[in-house]
């Protein structure tokens, strides 16, 4: 089944759940193009022009060479509720389909980012951290910031009440998060949200499980790769753009990026309980050239691949540190453009 997630969500009413949600926004999808695809890229943003937090800022310049790019290069930007329920319902998507997200929910996403997008008619997903909010935090939104964005079509997504480690955290206690931060949207913006991004991008088997069970239809890390129609919608990706990786090179590379369509990704849990572990995937048969792929780690470099016909075996020599950690597998695809792979992987601290 496309995206299949959980067997605790019914896949009919996940669909209903999604054409629902891509309604909601419809405003804003413009006529397609004559190409389509069933992938998009979706990016990920912090904060603006804010130079002391340089690995979750994106500088204001590279920010606006993004939008020149998106406004000149050929990309749908669309609302991810809308790309969401194309992909589930079988739809097509306009070639080079791009959502724009942001998390954290920043005073200067309001000031800086919010201007601009509106100016570009590009719509995009805000993911919000209720307590920051509710706590009146320095250099945070405020609620009447954020029903003004609800309110003009932005949409909202939750990204918990405390911005948990949640691979980290008790069962309970993230049960407990996920309530408290939905009982808060529901008090100010009149209802709870259905998209979801994981703080930090970390996840475990049991936090997708949850994360699904309370009511969320997608949920969103932040390891790279693209989203297309038989992706696990409980943990999609998402490219993440600051000042070291956000020049227009790389931001084209991977607005341009296609689906490496896998299955059967061990290991299944990104908590890893086996360190290194045995990771490995099998390649959908459409795809050629792949003698072609090639898999690095994010602290270990390019790393040893077996290819056993359609099944790929990659074996990091070392174990990976306590944290986040990431691979990355690319292969080249049509149009001088890439494939692209990613999973972020977690090991609990000592």
């Amino acid at each position: 089944m496309p995206g299949k997630i959980s067997p605790v969500m019914g896949a009919k009413s996940r669909i209903v759940s999604l054409f629902a949600l891509g309604m909601a926004v419809a405003a804003f999808v413009p006529p397609p193009p004559a190409e389509a695809a069933n992938s998009a890229v979706v990016f990920m943003y912090h904060r603006f022009g804010e130079s002391s937090s340089p690995s979750t800022n994106i500088r204001i310049d590279q920010f606006e060479a993004h939008l020149k790019e998106l406004a000149e290069g050929g990309y749908e930007v669309l609302p991810l509720p809308r790309i969401l329920s194309a992909l589930e319902r079988g739809e097509a998507l306009p070639d080079k389909t791009i959502a724009l997200t942001i998390d954290d929910a920043y005073l200067s996403v309001y000031r800086v980012a919010w201007p601009r997008l509106k100016a570009a008619r590009f719509p995009f997903t805000l993911f919000v951290a209720t307590d920051p909010i509710d706590g009146k935090l320095r250099n945070y939104m405020n609620w009447d910031q954020i029903r003004e964005l609800a309110k003009a079509g932005i949409t909202i997504g939750s990204q918990t009440a405390r911005h948990l480690h949640m691979a980290d955290s008790s069962a309970r206690r993230n049960a407990a998060d996920l309530k408290k931060s939905n009982a808060r949207f529901v008090a100010e913006l009149g209802e709870k949200p259905k998209l979801f991004a994981y703080p930090y991008g970390e996840a475990s088997l049991a936090v997708k499980t949850l994360v699904i069970a309370e009511g969320f239809v997608a949920a969103f890390g932040q390891h790279s790769g693209v989203v297309y129609d038989k992706a696990d919608f409980s943990y999609l990706p998402r490219f993440a753009l600051n000042e070291a990786y956000g020049n227009i090179d790389r931001f084209r590379l991977a607005a341009n990026a296609l689906p490496l369509p896998v299955s059967e990704i061990t290991p299944r849990d990104p908590l890893l309980t086996d360190n290194p572990p045995a990771f490995g995937f099998t390649v959908d048969p459409s795809l050629k050239q792949i003698s072609r792929l090639a898999c690095y780690h994010s602290g270990q470099g390019k790393l040893p691949v077996e290819r056993l016909g359609r099944r790929v075996e990659v074996r990091p020599k070392l174990a990976f540190r306590p944290g986040r950690t990431r691979i990355n597998c690319t292969m080249p695809g049509p149009g001088n453009r890439w494939r692209w792979f990613g999973m972020q992987f977690y090991v609990r601290k000592p």
